[in-house]
């Protein structure tokens, strides 16, 4: 089932470095960026454990806010909740600081449609949910099957650039010869969405069907997201292992993890902790099953046997953990190595920067705010499910989240868009602390949208010239869509006007700001800012922000603002008497 649809070094540059040499890779690691050492690892790779939202680096308040965001979603949202129940993770480090079951993880027996209204169990019958509830992971499973692939091309069995037909010669047909392994992992091998191949009676049936299949576009000029992708990669990689997905995913991943709640095709003893999907009948299911519990949702890997490259793993929030803590370590977990760093980079690496906004490491989405909020940055990875599934995983702030809801059940029409997994994403992101530049404390735009708020300064006399402003500045916002800007203004009424300004991080070069503007990722780390200001008897200067109504990043921050000119010091947010005369709408005093 398909799902719903910076700056420095680029991902091309990086990618560039990664070749396939006889099947080997030749790889130069990304330079880390320098918060993403916020929290030390023991070790170099820690295994989790629980352990208080401060001991985790974390501010308590946000994880609150998080759990009783998640739980608004169990009402009408608008007119159906989103998920019957859900199980939230978020940690940071090695420490899981928030694992919180909410709601029922079966409640309905099936859907009315002439009522469009779902027929409860009686109360006896229902389950809620638990920490240990297992959920049909949907196309997370992805991850998966590109660890795997990503593994094969560690060992040489794999050639990144490899055409598939050197592997699959049957693939070739119908214009796909050219389609490479690395295309399959990005969903940028022209492949369509998906087929019906439940519609074919017989297993080789639904392989030539893949076989046959002719791209809707030349390989490598468009993205596309298809479930016929990691379908493809499944058949590579039984053909070149010479084991079935099922037993690969054991051998490889979950058996040396210990994630002994993580595989295909449950056995009927789990079915009381698993969480129900949908009551699959036509015409919005493609098969009749009824009441799809403890059996994979997904009518193609269904009818695949349960084992899909695309679909069909079962797992729970704390398994799922342990795979995002191991790929934040960089393939180790405990004594235990799956991968090598260098291929952990590889699939944190953007491969589609021809496709700005289709960020894609290899089986990784990257940098994408619709489920990822305020946590997307361009080094933030993850997937979601159709089930209602997701997980996150952010390098720069050595965080991760797991979302895992039944969003499905009774009806996968019930729900739309992915807001639970944006509100968990901004208050995880908001958990993360931004310590002031200077001092005690920092203005903070906030994270609401839609809104403008301005923090504006007293008005200033610079009529001598060469008045310049100093401070801090922290920005991480949804590019382009949410701006801050630096203006100024005159006390007889003008037009508020743009001021050019320049950043530098430390230890990195001067970045000019030509429109007076910041938008977009800029480190999550602070920068110095100076402006030169224009001369005026009562100059107004302000900051504005202003963001949209869609996605939020973590906002901005300014800090120890300071106007001087040669002959002294205009302001000083250092004083208490100028600092008193700063107005702020929209903006607070952060201490975080």
């Amino acid at each position: 089932m398909a799902d719903e649809g910076a700056r420095g070094i680029t991902r091309r540059q990086l990618a560039a470095g990664a070749l396939t040499l006889g099947g080997a890779l030749a790889f130069a690691a990304l330079p880390a960026d320098p918060a993403s050492a916020a929290v030390p690892s023991r070790g170099g790779r820690p295994t989790l454990r629980y352990g208080s939202a401060r001991h985790a680096g974390l501010l308590s308040a946000p994880l609150r806010q998080l759990v009783t965001d998640a739980e608004a979603f169990l009402a009408p949202s608008p007119e159906h909740p989103w998920y019957a129940g859900a199980v939230l993770l978020a940690g940071r480090g090695g420490t899981v600081a928030l694992h919180r079951p909410i709601g029922m993880a079966v409640r309905y027996k099936a859907y009315d449609e002439a009522t469009d209204t779902g027929v409860e169990f009686p109360a006896d019958r229902q389950i809620p949910m638990a920490e240990d509830t297992v959920f049909d992971l949907a196309s997370v499973s992805k991850l998966f099957t590109s660890i795997l692939a990503v593994q094969q091309i560690e060992r040489g069995a794999l050639g990144l650039e490899a055409a598939v037909a050197s592997y699959l010669p049957d693939f070739g047909r119908a214009g796909k010869q050219d389609v490479t392994i690395r295309q399959l992992l990005t969903h940028t091998s022209g492949f369509r969405a998906w087929i019906p191949l439940y519609d074919a009676p017989t297993y080789e049936e639904k392989v030539r069907l893949i076989y046959d299949e002719t791209p809707a576009g030349p390989p490598g000029t468009a993205y596309l997201y298809s479930d016929l992708n990691l379908i493809s990669l499944q058949l590579v990689l039984e053909k070149v292992t010479g084991r079935t997905l099922d037993v690969l995913l054991h051998d490889e991943i979950t058996g040396p993890l210990g994630m002994r709640h993580t595989r295909y095709n449950p056995p009927a003893s789990w079915k009381p902790r698993i969480a129900a999907t949908e009551d699959a009948r036509a015409p919005w299911s493609g098969l009749d099953r009824g009441l799809v519990w403890g059996e994979v949702h997904d009518e193609n890997a269904y009818s695949l046997g349960g084992v899909a490259g695309h679909a069909g793993v079962f797992s729970h929030a704390w398994d799922l953990a342990v795979l995002g803590r191991t790929l934040l370590n960089g393939g180790a977990y405990g004594r235990e190595r799956i991968l090598t760093p260098e291929s952990v980079e590889l699939m944190f690496t953007d491969f589609n920067t021809a496709f700005p906004g289709d960020e894609h490491g290899l089986g990784f989405e990257l940098y994408q705010h619709w489920y990822m909020g305020a946590l997307a940055t361009p080094r933030t990875a993850g997937h979601t499910g159709f089930t209602g599934t997701s997980l996150v995983l952010d390098p720069t702030t050595d965080s991760f989240l797991v979302v895992l809801g039944n969003s499905v059940h009774p009806v996968r029409g019930w729900r739309s868009g992915s807001a639970p997994r944006v509100a968990a994403a901004n208050q995880l992101a908001r958990a993360v602390p931004v310590r002031p530049a200077r001092g005690r404390t920092a203005w903070f735009s906030g994270m609401a949208g839609p809104s403008t708020a301005t923090l504006t300064l007293p008005a200033l006399d610079t009529s001598s010239g060469r008045a310049r402003l100093r401070c801090a500045l922290w920005w991480d916002t949804e590019p382009r869509a949410d701006v801050l800007v630096l203006e100024a203004g005159v006390e007889d009424g003008a037009a508020w006007q743009p001021v050019p300004f320049t950043t530098v991080r430390r230890g990195g070069e001067p970045e000019p700001h030509p429109s007076g503007t910041a938008t977009g990722w800029s480190g999550r780390v602070w920068h110095e800012l100076t402006a030169d200001l224009p001369a005026a008897r009562g100059l107004r200067l302000r900051w504005r922000y202003t963001t949209d109504r869609l996605y939020a990043g973590r906002g901005a921050y300014v800090d120890a603002m300071r106007v001087e000119t040669p002959g002294g010091v205009l302001f000083d947010e250092s004083r208490p008497a100028d600092a008193g005369r700063v107005e702020a709408t929209g903006w607070t005093q952060s201490t975080d």
